[in-house]
C-alpha cells in the first residue's frame, strides 16, 4: 500500500516538473511540443489558389499538402452573394401556400406554424 501512495506521489511530481518545465520554455519563446510540418509559404500558396477558384483536389496536388492539413488550416471561404433571381426563388419558397380550388382543398385547413392560414 505504501509504495502504491508513494509511485502516485511520484507520477505527480513528474507531471508538475514537465507543465513547470513547458511554461518555462514558452515564456523564453521557445517552441513547445511537436514541431509544426506546416511550411507559411506552402499555406500562402493554398490560400492564393483557393482565392483563385482552385478546389481542394488541385490545390492538394499543386501544393503537396494534406487535404485534412488544408481545411484545419485555411481560411473559410465568405458566403457567395446571391444573384436577383436567387433571391427571388428564395423569397417565393418562404412565403406559405394558399390551396384554393378544388374542393378537397377547399374543405381542409392549412396550417402553417401553428397558424391557421386559410380555411374553407
Amino acid at each position: 500500500m505504501v509504495t502504491v501512495l508513494l509511485a502516485q506521489m511520484e507520477r505527480t511530481y513528474t507531471a508538475e516538473r514537465a507543465a513547470h518545465a513547458r511554461a518555462v520554455a514558452s515564456r523564453l519563446g521557445r517552441q513547445v511540443g511537436r514541431p509544426s510540418l506546416l511550411d507559411p509559404a506552402r499555406l500562402a500558396v493554398a490560400v492564393q489558389l483557393r482565392d483563385r477558384g482552385h478546389t481542394m483536389a488541385q490545390i492538394v496536388a499543386k501544393t503537396g499538402m494534406t487535404r485534412s492539413s488544408l481545411y484545419r488550416y485555411l481560411p473559410p471561404r465568405p458566403p457567395a452573394p446571391l444573384t436577383a433571381a436567387e433571391q427571388a426563388k428564395q423569397a417565393q419558397q418562404a412565403q406559405p401556400a394558399v390551396h384554393t380550388g378544388t374542393a378537397a382543398a377547399a374543405m381542409a385547413a392549412v396550417v402553417s406554424g401553428g397558424v391557421v392560414v386559410a380555411v374553407a
